[in-house]
């Protein structure tokens, strides 16, 4: 374990080092981020999962860090280039950057037009001009001459020696860290239209001629510029003044004014225009987006966390349906575990007879199933489907729900759909899946990719293995906030429990399918392949109801039931009596099963797991209508107030379905009636608004929408 490490971390984590050497060594014994989260709270003076997963990240960052320096150091030393002054200044260096400018003089190069110089002997002359004496420096270059090494005249023997201070400035620690302050400082964007790629880029017509501080550039305004400059639509520079950055280098490099210094000031514009400024540009590039995507990412994670964690309507017999106009409504029935009882494809947006038709089918199925909701997926011909539910004067009690789709017919065409469901059709799968989705929305969105549910801004344009990366993390959490009920969960499900994998989940469920449910934790000892190490991580967060032990439908960790089961003797009771019985527990004492390996905050834990075992973390269902009659675009009308749901936030605003499958708009200077920095102040994925329509784009399919109380101003 790296004791610098440790102490760069608690610097910037502003937490004590201790905290972060005992999270290191739980890393380096296998545990994972929501177990050390949820079970070492006394080890780590109860970090929570983001303070964790930093920990994680930052220890990964300078493993990197230091496996360069090591490669910078054995690249010198083969050199015989390794001073121990410059050895103390690579070990003292804390960032990828300054490292590579501190090797950047010594790395080995390709042909630079200063190394060819060089080999044509014209160092001696470049260091007559860089010392900016009173020699004449077409005189001091004559010696230099050698048709021999296309050396023919003064002025060839000039620029070579120019080649060869430029790249001196170039090399220059100080200059590059400098430059490097203005450009963070006073660096400029600018974007201009390339000629005859106006109608082409319709849509990014606000930067055709943009000019921004870089300092001050929103993420998603630089996602968008970046993209018009990958689609080849826009020219964007990301600079300070030029003259500024000249400035810096006269009053570095100037010391005289004469002739040789002439020729240095014509090397040092040379440096900057050739050398200095591509490169710290390019460095400013990476660095301005990657704060960029690092926000965008935010954001995704963000909604992600919110629509894997939204309400569920929990174990209803339902009839689900993806509907459509032509094609028709494919319409399933599922039970309460949301398996497929029968499917069927109606009509009733077609005709009357069909309508009619699809009237009895609907109303036959609900009586033979007993259904207890209605889920219809909110795509194509989703209103007009639930207003013709909403017309058949069904069981008062039957709930009926639109659904988001996002992501339905990905999960249908994939080899997890054809595994589940390898008789059936793409679109009877997706209507299953709309289905699930209103039981328990995050078992069954684990089986899609993250990124095809669609509630990111720019997420094409990012890195697609930095946002994988993140959204794993995301998901992980929402699973092992829950819970995973064992003997039901899929084998998708299982694969993000901490300490599981895609192998161990098939094994799971594989053991359960041959050998009947699971009565106990203790065994999942006998899966094939899930050693101690998977089980001590993984139990904490699965569930099992009704089994031989009642701690194991909740989230007290095995490796403290014996604690449980004392208290309940000290109590005068047994388990199942110490949870269901208030009065019993109030008479434990926490104070009294303090010891070293359980503290305070993990006793806290089990008597709030005593009170609510197996508790969901996530909200009651609610249930939502659109405004009736209010189906499409061409039906809103300036000053409208409709009901919305959130389906996406982003940096800039909220998106809102009002039932017209058109999102509206809501920028963030219309979701309040006071200053907001960011969205998710106000609002959340999936929750219920109200909204004022402010205008109607019909050419572009823009509605934007107003939140605020007074909307007209």
């Amino acid at each position: 374990m790296n004791c610098s490490h440790l102490k760069i971390i608690a610097t910037e984590l502003k937490i004590k080092r201790q905290q972060i050497e005992a999270v290191a060594k739980l890393f380096a014994d296998g545990a994972t981020v929501p177990f050390i989260a949820r079970y070492r709270k006394e080890v780590t003076g109860s970090l929570d999962e983001v303070v964790i997963s930093q920990i994680e990240a930052r220890l990964g960052q300078l493993a990197s860090l230091e496996k360069r320096r090591q490669a910078i150091t054995a690249s010198l030393k083969e050199q015989k280039l390794l001073s121990p002054e410059l050895e103390k200044k690579l070990l003292s260096v804390t960032s990828l950057t300054k490292l590579e400018d501190l090797y950047l003089p010594y790395r080995p190069k390709r042909k630079t037009r200063a190394l060819q110089a060089r080999q044509r002997g014209l160092q001696p002359l470049a260091e007559i001009l860089f010392q900016q004496s009173e020699a004449v420096p077409a005189t001091a270059a004559r010696p230099f001459i050698n048709p021999d090494k296309e050396i023919t005249n003064s002025d060839d023997a000039l620029a070579g020696a120019r080649d060869i201070i430029a790249e001196k400035i170039n090399e220059d620690l100080d200059t590059r860290t400098s430059l490097r302050r203005l450009f963070k400082r006073e660096g400029e964007i600018t974007a201009l239209v390339i000629k005859g790629k106006e109608e082409e880029g319709a849509k990014l017509r606000d930067y055709f001629d943009w000019r921004e501080k870089s300092t001050r550039i929103a993420g998603h305004r630089l996602l968008a510029l970046l993209r018009g400059e990958k689609a080849k639509i826009l020219r964007v520079n990301i600079r300070p003044p030029a003259e500024k950055a000249l400035a810096l280098l006269k009053q570095r490099f100037l010391k005289r004014n004469n002739l040789c210094a002439q020729q240095v000031e014509l090397a040092l514009n040379d440096a900057y225009k050739r050398l200095l400024a591509p490169a710290l540009e390019n460095e400013s590039r990476q660095e301005l987006r990657e704060r960029a995507e690092g926000e965008a990412i935010e954001v995704f994670a963000v909604n992600l966390r919110q629509l894997l964690l939204a309400p569920p309507l929990g174990e209803k017999r339902i009839l689900a349906l993806d509907p459509g106009f032509r094609s028709g409504a494919k319409l399933v029935c599922l039970d309460a575990m949301g398996q497929l009882l029968e499917h069927t494809v109606i009509y009733p947006t077609i005709s009357r007879k069909q309508s009619e038709e699809a009237a009895r089918i609907v109303k036959t199925l609900c009586q033979r199933h007993r259904i207890e909701a209605i889920a219809i997926g909110n795509g194509t011909a989703g209103r007009e489907t639930e207003s013709f539910i909403r017309k058949l004067n069904l069981p008062a009690n039957i709930i009926i729900a639109m659904v988001n789709e996002s992501g339905a017919s990905v999960y249908s065409a994939s080899e997890i759909a054809r595994q589940e469901f390898p008789d059936l059709d793409l679109t009877v799968r997706g209507a299953i899946s709309i289905g699930r989705r209103l039981q328990d929305p995050l078992s069954e969105l684990v089986k899609i990719d993250a990124k095809a549910i669609g509630v990111g801004q720019y997420q094409h344009d990012l890195d697609q293995n930095r946002l994988q990366r993140r959204l794993d993390e995301v998901v992980t959490s929402c699973v092992n906030s829950v819970g995973v009920e064992i003997n039901s969960a899929s084998a998708q499900l299982l694969a993000y429990v901490a300490g599981l994998n895609p192998t161990l989940a098939r094994n799971i469920i594989k053991f359960r399918t041959e050998k009947g449910p699971f009565r106990s934790r203790r065994e999942l000892l006998k899966v094939p392949r899930l050693g101690a190490k998977s089980f001590e991580q993984a139990t904490g967060f699965m569930r099992i109801q009704n089994g031989t032990n009642p701690l194991d439908a909740g989230a007290v960790h095995p490796e403290n039931y014996n604690l449980v089961e004392q208290m309940a003797k000290d109590c005068g009771g047994s388990l199942k009596e110490l949870m269901q019985n208030e009065e019993l527990r109030k008479r434990i004492a926490i104070e009294n099963y303090i010891s070293a390996n359980v503290g305070r905050p993990t006793l806290d834990d089990i008597m709030a797991e005593l009170a609510r075992p197996g508790r969901d973390p996530r909200q009651e269902f609610e249930q939502f209508s659109f405004e009736e009659g209010i189906n499409k675009v061409e039906d809103l009308e300036e000053g409208m107030r409709l009901p919305g749901l959130v389906t996406n936030i982003t940096k800039f605003g909220a998106f809102i379905d009002i039932g017209v499958h058109q999102d509206g708009l809501v920028h963030i200077s219309q979701m309040a009636d006071r200053f907001i920095r960011d969205p998710g102040e106000v609002v959340k994925l999936g929750q219920a608004v109200s909204v004022t329509v402010l205008s109607i784009d019909q050419e572009r399919r823009r509605i934007a929408l107003s939140m605020r109380e007074n909307s007209g101003q």
